[in-house]
């Protein structure tokens, strides 16, 4: 089976953290050095999905598939803390990998979120 899943980051806002109380609480180990980021897993190339982040897409069923933090904070893709990270094979592996990303750039003290 080809390739088809990647995760992408999404530089957002600073004012993510001071604005959205959830966000705050899940990153206590921010200090404002480094920027707050949104991770995140496509099956679509990054800057495709970064933009129905930013559009507030909705599929055909009238789902929500955009984040609301990216929606309302989203700045623009970060490629340089993904793009070493090879294409996987199934949504399962892509998932796993958005979260274990998402804990090394938080361990990096970089504020994150991710669902």
């Amino acid at each position: 089976m080809p390739a088809r899943y990647r995760v992408y980051v999404i530089e957002l806002s600073r004012k993510v953290f001071t604005e959205n109380a959830r966000f705050r609480d899940a990153n206590p180990q921010y200090n404002g050095v480094l920027e707050c980021l949104y991770v995140g897993m496509t099956s679509k190339d990054p800057k495709e999905r970064f933009e129905q982040h930013r559009t507030g897409y909705r599929n055909k069923q009238g789902h929500n598939l955009s984040s609301s933090i990216v929606l309302k904070y989203g700045r623009f893709l970060r490629p340089s803390l993904y793009n070493h990270i090879e294409p996987m094979a199934s949504r399962a592996e892509a998932l796993k990998m958005e979260e274990k990303l998402a804990l090394e750039l938080r361990r990096q003290r970089y504020a994150v979120w991710w669902n």
